[in-house]
């Protein structure tokens, strides 16, 4: 594939997507074709930047990277009606690309809802991505007494979670002491706790995807993201780990299903691999949307 030079174009810092959300883009460098980063439920666009980094310095001049916040993450908005339908993801998608490359499909690379947003705004608008490099995108296909058992069960499990602490040294601290994130590379994990934070009046911060954004996406889960994927006409890849986890099971029940799409088995990582090896990642998905 040859590279498209838009190292000149102006990436805006925010786009309209549907329901009135409004996104936040990062430009995170490179010249060549746009390749949107999607990144995965929780986290932020700019969790993106270690695997950015070595997309541009592995690959001058193919990909221009740009990451974004999913609405209700990081910097972008709730939607008007406070719903996180995962259908909306498509849109956010499928505005991004639209905004970075025009009438041109753009490249993409998924994590987790990330790589099943992309499926999504694909499948609901063809022509917005032309290419796409996936990590366990949530392709969950299951019965729906299994289905409601496991989003009660993680929707529940976010709402646990802690939203607020004295200051991003004591969260990356708790963070990187524990399972899961502390297999996290420290770059993408200080990423997370730089941008994934906002400062309150006292002192402290929050995170920006409050515990009950995060469930509210949880509980949206569904298999239409399943059967999307197998009507992708692209090139489409999903990377498994090895973690033995639903979502890669999931991606390996796709593969078998769509002998189309693409299997890449990563064993030594675990579902946040693009977290975990960032530089491994990059020279993979990078490969493989040049070839």
């Amino acid at each position: 594939m040859e590279p498209t030079s838009s190292g000149s174009v102006e990436i805006p810092d925010v786009v309209e997507s549907s329901d009135g959300v409004r996104l936040r883009l990062y430009d995170l460098g490179g010249t060549g074709q746009p390749v949107v980063l999607c990144h995965a439920t929780g986290f932020c666009g700019q969790v993106w930047g270690p695997v950015a980094e070595r997309l541009n310095a592995e690959f001058v001049g193919r990909f221009r990277c740009i990451a974004f916040d999913f609405r209700g993450h990081g910097r972008s908005s709730l939607p008007d009606d406070g719903k996180m339908d995962w259908s909306r993801f498509g849109d956010d998608v499928h505005a991004v690309c639209k905004a970075v490359s025009g009438d041109e499909p753009a490249l993409a690379i998924g994590h987790s809802i990330g790589g099943a947003a992309i499926a999504l705004a694909e499948t609901s608008a063809p022509g917005t991505v032309a290419r796409a490099w996936t990590f366990e995108p949530i392709l969950i296909k299951q019965d729906r007494e299994t289905a409601d058992r496991s989003k009660s069960s993680m929707a529940q499990g976010a709402l646990k979670r802690r939203a607020v602490f004295a200051n991003r040294g004591e969260a990356f601290a708790r963070y990187s002491g524990r399972p899961p994130l502390d297999r996290l590379d420290e770059r993408a994990l200080r990423a997370y706790v730089d941008h994934g934070f906002a400062d309150l009046e006292d002192g402290t911060v929050t995170l920006r995807c409050l515990p009950a954004t995060e469930s509210a996406v949880f509980a949206q889960t569904s298999s239409e993201t399943f059967y999307r994927a197998g009507q992708l006409e692209i090139p489409f890849a999903m990377a498994a780990s090895g973690d033995g986890g639903i979502p890669a099971a999931s991606v390996m029940e796709a593969a078998a299903e769509f002998p189309h799409l693409e299997l890449v088995q990563i064993p030594e990582l675990t579902h946040f691999g693009p977290l975990e090896a960032p530089d491994h990642i990059a020279d993979l998905a990078g490969t493989w949307l040049s070839s």
